[in-house]
């Protein structure tokens, strides 16, 4: 198995229509946790709910961090950390009369050391998985008019178009207790992985995020990219988009003692006594 190495960047804009950037989003420093979430419930609920579940994500980190080696512990590790996120939003909602309704979307990854990125989300923002010059969705929206799609009643374009595609099914600290989306993701070297709120997937279709980060090399550059081409396109929501791009793991060569000169009588073959 070819080990892995990644470098990860993320950007974040409040768009051209809103006057409020609500979306957050967290790196562990230890690159291995990635979050991204868009909040929801006004001027003072939207921001404060993303900021409690990306804060609760990194309290975990802090305060339990993962067993990489173990894919299951991870999974679970996840899981337990976006319970907490949900917690920590539904439990301030529930003594703040003002931000009563304030939710979250989130859409985490934790990378193993098996070549594995264990992903959980809840509501519509997204994981992408850009490889061989095809972009795959990974995550499936919490949203009514998703649900409308998988049951035939809306065609792919007419769930871009719906007025209605941000009314959410699902998210994170509307009750006590929330179902949690579970997706693991083998990956390979010059795999690019993207989390970002719908802010990109409002503006954005798969095949437009590949061709508008064609060429641009670093995360950085596709994040940049990605955020112009959302400007670009009217921006009408809050925009956050985090991208880990992979390589193959080169291991580091160990530094070789050159030989000592020989002196020349023993180069020559002369020996003495």
């Amino acid at each position: 198995m070819t080990k892995l190495a990644w470098s990860v960047a993320a950007v974040t804009d409040r768009g051209l229509h809103r006057s409020e950037n609500q979306d957050n989003f967290y790196i562990s420093p230890d690159m291995r946790v990635f979050v991204v979430a868009d909040g929801m419930g006004g001027l003072k609920g939207g921001a404060r709910a993303s900021k409690l579940a990306v804060d609760a994500v990194e309290a975990q980190w802090k305060e339990n961090p993962p067993d990489f080696s173990d894919r299951e512990a991870v999974q679970q590790w996840l899981v337990d950390a976006v319970a907490s996120a949900n917690q920590s939003v539904f439990t301030a909602a529930s003594q703040d009369e003002s931000v009563q309704n304030m939710g979250t979307t989130i859409v985490a990854g934790v990378q193993t050391e098996a070549n594995t990125l264990q992903i959980a989300h809840v509501g519509d923002s997204r994981a992408y998985l850009i490889r061989d010059g095809k972009t795959i969705v990974l995550t499936q929206d919490h949203s009514v008019v998703m649900e409308m799609v998988l049951k035939g009643q809306l065609t792919p374009d007419q769930f871009k178009n719906s007025p209605f595609r941000h009314y959410l099914t699902r998210c994170v600290g509307h009750s006590g207790k929330v179902e949690i989306d579970r997706t693991p993701v083998e990956l390979n070297p010059d795999d690019l992985i993207i989390l970002s709120t719908d802010g990109l997937s409002a503006v954005l279709d798969e095949e437009q995020i590949f061709e508008e980060m064609r060429g641009s090399n670093t995360p950085k550059e596709i994040c940049d990219a990605l955020l112009k081409s959302t400007l670009d396109g009217g921006a009408p929501d809050n925009v956050t988009i985090l991208a880990v791009k992979y390589s193959a793991h080169k291991e580091k060569e160990e530094p070789v003692e050159k030989p000592r000169k020989k002196k020349e009588k023993e180069k020559s073959g002369d020996r003495t006594g």
